[in-house]
């Protein structure tokens, strides 16, 4: 028998890849990150210099990695409202935009189905 969930965080991240985060704050400053819905750069997590990327009214604040906030478009959202997303890093070019290609590295999300309380909690904070 599980307890209820005290905190559900519906975006988390890897060591890696908040040592990543740390290494890109440290040279570009404040960051935030947008969880890409496709076309160019695929469904990457895009990492960018804060207030570089536009958000819309349809994009919603998942969480924060590292301090940076991290958003998703509220259609992409919808597919991945059931699972919590873990942000990790692997070798490899990412976004042609996002901040860690330099570095030979890419964001990569990851994703777990989250249990039923675990969306239980979530519906009644209002989360979901």
């Amino acid at each position: 028998m599980s307890t209820a969930p005290q905190d559900v965080p519906q975006v988390t991240a890897t060591p890696a890849a908040l040592a990543l985060i740390e290494r890109l704050r440290q040279q570009h400053g404040p960051l935030m990150f947008h969880q890409s819905g496709g076309c160019c750069d695929g469904s990457a997590p895009m990492c960018f210099p804060a207030g570089e990327f536009q958000l819309g009214d349809q994009d919603r604040l998942l969480g924060h990695l590292g301090g940076a906030p991290f958003y998703i478009s509220q259609s992409q959202y919808e597919y991945w409202q059931h699972t919590q997303l873990i942000i990790d890093v692997v070798p490899g070019r990412g976004g042609m935009f996002s901040l860690e290609g330099p570095h030979g590295l890419r964001f990569l999300t990851r994703s777990r189905l989250y249990r039923d309380d675990e969306l239980q909690w979530l519906a009644a904070q209002g989360r979901l």
